[in-house]
C-alpha cells in the first residue's frame, strides 16, 4: 500500500503527537476553534514545521549533516508532489490533496531553517530578517489560509502580515532562548542605531541598550498586526476565527513584553488560561 492510498486514520499518529506537544499553548487553543477536518489539517502542517525546525534547533550533527537532513525533506516533497511514494511526508498526503497546498510554501519553510543552520539569520539586515520571517512564518500562513478556505488574494496578504507579526513577536519574546542557540534575530540597522557594535548574541542581550533595538522591532510588528487586522475587518470569505485569535493573543503578548521591556534581566511573557479565555470571549470568537 502506498502512502497516497493510506486512509486518514493511519496517518493520525503524527497528528496526535503534535497535538500532545502543543496542548496548553495558544496555538492549540486556536486550533480548537476549527472543525475537526481543518484542525487535523493544521496539525499536519504543524507536524511538518516541527520536524524541519527540530533539525535546525536540536543541536545534533554538524551543519553539513543538518543540511543533508533538510535536503532529504526536499527530496521527499518532490516525491509527494511528483507522484512518487513519499516517506517523511506521507502524513501530508491527504491534507495536500484536500486543500491544494503548494509545494513552494513547504519548501520555503525548509529554506528558512537553512538560514538558521548557515547563520544567515544571525544579526541580519532588515531585508534578510523580512525574508526569514516570510519563510518560517508567512509561508506557513500561505499553507494555512488554504485550510481556512480563503481566496489567495486576501489570504496571502493576511499571511504576509500576520506571519511577520507573529514571528517578530516570538523573536522579541525569545531573546534569551535564541541566544542560547547562538542566534540573534535583531536587525543590524536597529542594533547600530542603539549604539551596539558587537553581534555576539550573548553580549547583545546582556547590554541594556538592546531595549532600544527591540522597541524598533516591536514597532514593525505592530504595523503588521494593524495591516492584518484591517484585512480581517473586511470579513473575507473563509474561516478567520483562528487568525483573529492568533492576532489577539500574540498582540497581547507583545504589549505585555513591551511593558516589561527588554533590558536585562528579562522575564519571558506568557498568558495564563484565564487571560486567554478572556481574549476569546472579548473577541467574540466562541460565536
Amino acid at each position: 500500500m502506498t502512502a497516497a492510498s493510506l486512509p486518514a486514520t493511519e496517518l493520525a499518529p503524527e497528528i496526535r503527537a503534535v497535538q500532545e506537544r502543543a496542548a496548553g499553548s495558544s496555538f492549540y487553543l486556536a486550533m480548537r476553534l476549527m472543525p475537526k477536518p481543518e484542525r487535523e489539517a493544521m496539525f499536519a502542517i504543524y507536524a511538518y514545521c516541527r520536524a524541519v525546525d527540530d533539525i535546525a534547533d536540536d543541536g545534533v550533527g554538524l551543519p553539513a549533516e543538518r543540511q543533508a537532513a533538510l535536503d532529504r525533506w526536499r527530496d521527499d516533497l518532490d516525491a509527494l508532489y511528483g507522484g512518487g511514494t513519499p516517506e517523511l511526508t506521507a502524513f501530508l498526503v491527504g491534507t495536500v490533496r484536500r486543500y491544494g497546498l503548494r509545494q513552494q510554501d513547504f519548501l520555503a519553510v525548509i529554506d528558512g531553517m537553512e538560514m538558521d543552520i548557515t547563520g544567515q539569520s544571525c544579526g541580519p539586515d532588515l531585508a534578510t530578517l523580512d525574508l526569514y520571517c516570510d519563510r518560517v512564518a508567512s509561508a506557513v500562513g500561505r499553507l494555512s489560509i488554504k485550510v481556512f478556505g480563503m481566496a489567495e488574494g486576501p489570504g496571502f496578504d493576511l499571511a504576509h502580515h500576520l506571519g511577520r507579526a507573529l514571528q517578530l513577536t516570538n523573536i522579541l519574546r525569545d531573546l534569551d532562548e535564541d541566544a542560547g542557540l547562538g542566534r540573534l534575530y535583531l536587525p543590524d540597522e536597529h542594533l547600530n542605531e542603539a549604539g551596539m557594535r558587537t553581534r555576539d548574541p550573548t553580549a547583545v542581550i546582556a547590554d541594556p541598550a538592546v531595549d532600544v533595538a527591540c522597541r524598533k522591532v516591536a514597532a514593525l510588528a505592530h504595523e503588521h498586526y494593524r495591516a492584518a487586522d484591517r484585512i480581517m475587518l473586511k470579513r473575507p470569505a473563509g474561516r478567520i476565527r483562528t487568525p483573529r485569535l492568533m492576532s489577539a493573543v500574540y498582540g497581547a503578548i507583545l504589549r505585555e513584553t513591551e511593558k516589561k521591556g527588554w533590558a536585562p534581566p528579562r522575564q519571558r511573557v506568557s498568558l495564563g488560561k484565564a487571560r486567554l479565555l478572556a481574549i476569546v470571549l472579548s473577541s467574540g470568537l466562541l460565536g
